[in-house]
């Protein structure tokens, strides 16, 4: 599949660790998958190991991962760790860990921010200008008016990945702008398209329907995700599509049936049992391998079902970190779950 070489526009694996966004399920997917509570529960020191060991990484890619983890699932104990990496000599690790620092409104945290707004760098402006902002200074929205006509492609894509996120529906104008200006690359477009289905705006959909129906396989999971962000019926109807989709290369429907269980729904259980099941990346090679697997844990953090779960403790003890993040992530949002009944 298609890879980048932008360190800040997210496809490959680190895309799917930080669009998460966990909302409401249905009363079966918040208890089915505790028929062993004890048990999971237990995994939880052994998915905090994995998350402090990614955090002092030596590879700004699992570190930057690792803080994604800690961003999307809330585990406070790790965030003076985080706020440390906003000095972290790698642009996109910085970038995250002040993303972390807003999406988790980690105050502590304010001093180091308003420095980090200084920086000579765009993107980690940015990525400052927007934990402040959710932290309680509306005024850094206006900080991504300039940014968002950047001839700068890195700059542009992130402009509109932080709007969607900020959750301002005034940003609605300039995200359309940006989606259809004509030097905006493909990026810039799909990153604007799933910002404005993030704000929830449902004329949106024939866009991520066309990006579902691409010929790259990487170009449809950044479409089926903006679709889970859209979240109507609509929506849910083209995730199914794909999910039952049989002549569908895998990772698109593991995506699917991600995005399905964020909704609520377990529809994608049987595809996702089916890699352990069938075994099914024994022939590949490691780099497939390896996504599989990712998408598979991140798959199963958001179903929740026991038929799943079950599998953790396999995933936990994975030969790679990327996965071990993506199991640990798992485990923490089925904790969630259970706090939250």
């Amino acid at each position: 599949m298609k890879q980048t070489n932008n360190p800040y526009y997210r496809t490959s694996i680190l895309v799917l660790f930080c669009a998460f966004v966990l909302v409401g399920c249905n009363e079966t997917v918040q208890t089915e998958g505790y028929s062993n509570e004890t048990s999971m529960r237990g995994l939880l020191p052994q998915a905090d190991k994995i998350v402090n060991d990614g955090l002092l990484d030596e590879d700004p890619y699992i570190r930057t991962t690792a803080v994604e983890v800690v961003a999307t699932t809330a585990r406070m104990q790790f965030m003076p760790i985080v706020e440390r990496l906003l000095m972290d000599k790698i642009v996109p690790v910085r970038f995250s860990a002040a993303l972390a620092v807003g999406d988790t409104k980690y105050r502590d945290a304010k001093s180091a921010l308003n420095a980090l707004y200084k920086s000579p760098d765009d993107n980690t402006r940015l990525a400052a200008a927007y934990a402040l902002y959710k932290l309680g200074d509306k005024n850094k929205l206006a900080a991504f008016g300039q940014a968002i006509s950047s001839k700068n492609m890195s700059v542009r894509a992130n402009a509109v990945f932080l709007l969607g996120k900020c959750g301002d529906k005034s940003s609605l104008t300039p995200l359309y702008w940006a989606k259809d200006a004509d030097d905006s690359d493909d990026k810039v477009r799909f990153q604007a398209a799933e910002a404005i289905a993030k704000l929830g705006d449902e004329k949106i959909y024939p866009k991520l329907w066309t990006m579902i129906l691409n010929i790259n396989a990487d170009d449809r999971i950044l479409g089926l995700r903006a679709m889970g962000a859209l979240g109507t019926e609509l929506a849910r109807g083209a995730l199914t599509t794909a999910l039952s989709d049989p002549n569908e290369v895998l990772e698109v429907r593991l995506v699917a049936a991600e995005q399905l269980g964020q909704l609520g729904y377990t529809d994608g259980e049987p595809v996702v049992l089916e890699v352990f099941t069938k075994n099914l990346t024994e022939n590949m090679d490691n780099n497939d391998a390896e996504r599989v697997k990712v998408l598979t844990a991140l798959a199963t953090g958001q179903i929740r079902t026991a038929n799943l779960t079950k599998y953790l403790p396999k995933l936990l003890k994975d030969r790679s970190k990327l996965v071990r993040l993506a199991a640990a992530k798992a485990v923490f949002q089925c904790q969630m779950t259970r706090l939250e009944n």
